[in-house]
């Protein structure tokens, strides 16, 4: 029987199947659930810098005494973070899973310092969820990416639990990126975030949000990625998500190179049992492979494994679509 144990951020994991920061890891009975159907770890839901900021600034209107609004700023974000440290202490307590704290960060503040008291309540990583939108005309695209990279610098010097980027994939050179984040020890990388984007409901006339969920047919940017930066970085592992709905998604991941993969919107779609499910076609598929451990063919179809790498290269159809007039 197929063993289907991982080694990621230097935790052992049983499986190579994550579930992602969602709405379904806020909550200690799910997760229990998720341990049973033999998830290999779980992403807890972000703890939101940009909703601690909104409802702080929503107290400090109502407040004339800067006194009371520094009161009342410090005690919404103390009430959001104790919330959230006693949900790693109960997951950590009520199950035996690897459990990775997340926080979505729109800067560089002083509120990294908690990442310190994240760690204390006993999260075994951090994921950052990161994504600054570069809509200033005054900004290069370098001194965007420099916030990622200060990030980096300060929570290294806080905290010496692992920590993963978890990144979007509208970088002008996304390589150089995470070059430079394994520079800094940066332990993991997420490739890819999926972020709020907009939609217009042309019948109402008014900006809506889009669908939320993430589609089969996504997997492909996150294929490309993973397997270009597979084995560039010895100490860089690489988590792959968006687009993961099979265990064929699974599979192909791990082909490309990566060391897990997470899941979430087919867990709201098909359920939390789906994890096994997930977990059977991989073992199914190794069986019939003849792949004993995982180990033996992750990264086999990646760039550096290759011996012709063009289609990971290749932007255009070029032939595909030539015959086509």
């Amino acid at each position: 029987m197929a063993d289907l144990s991982v080694r990621y951020l230097g935790l052992d994991l049983q499986s190579p199947v994550v579930a992602s920061s969602s709405g379904l890891t806020s909550s200690v009975e799910k997760i229990r659930e998720m341990e049973e159907e033999g998830v290999g770890a779980v992403v807890l839901k972000s703890l939101f810098e940009e909703q601690i900021y909104v409802e702080s600034t929503m107290h400090l209107e109502e407040s004339d005494y800067s006194e009371a609004s520094d009161y009342l700023k410090n005690y919404v974000r103390d009430h959001s973070l104790g919330e959230y440290l006693s949900l790693i202490e109960e997951v950590k307590s009520q199950t035996s899973l690897p459990v990775i704290a997340s926080v979505n960060c729109m800067s560089v503040s002083e509120w990294v310092d908690y990442a310190r008291k994240i760690e204390s309540a006993g999260a075994d990583a951090l994921e950052l969820n990161v994504f600054i939108l570069p809509v200033s005309r005054g900004k290069t695209g370098g001194e965007y990416e420099n916030i990622y990279f200060e990030l980096a610098d300060k929570l290294k010097s806080l905290v010496r639990i692992p920590l993963i980027f978890k990144l979007g994939h509208q970088f002008t050179n996304l390589n150089y990126l995470v070059a430079q984040l394994a520079y800094r020890q940066v332990e993991g990388v997420t490739l890819f975030n999926r972020f709020y984007e907009p939609d217009i409901d042309i019948n109402k006339l008014r900006l809506v949000s889009a669908g939320v969920f993430s589609k089969p047919e996504e997997l492909r940017q996150t294929l490309r990625w993973i397997g270009l930066l597979y084995g560039q970085h010895d100490h860089l592992d690489l988590a792959a998500s968006t687009g993961v709905h099979d265990a064929e998604a699974v599979i192909k991941l791990l082909l490309a190179g990566a060391n897990v993969t997470q899941v979430c919107s087919v867990l709201y779609q098909k359920g939390i049992s789906y994890i096994h499910t997930l977990n059977e076609g991989l073992s199914r598929w190794m069986d019939d492979k003849g792949f004993g451990k995982i180990e033996e063919f992750r990264g086999k179809l990646s760039y550096k494994n290759l011996q012709d790498p063009v289609m990971y290269e290749r932007s255009q159809f070029m032939k595909f679509f030539s015959d086509y007039h």
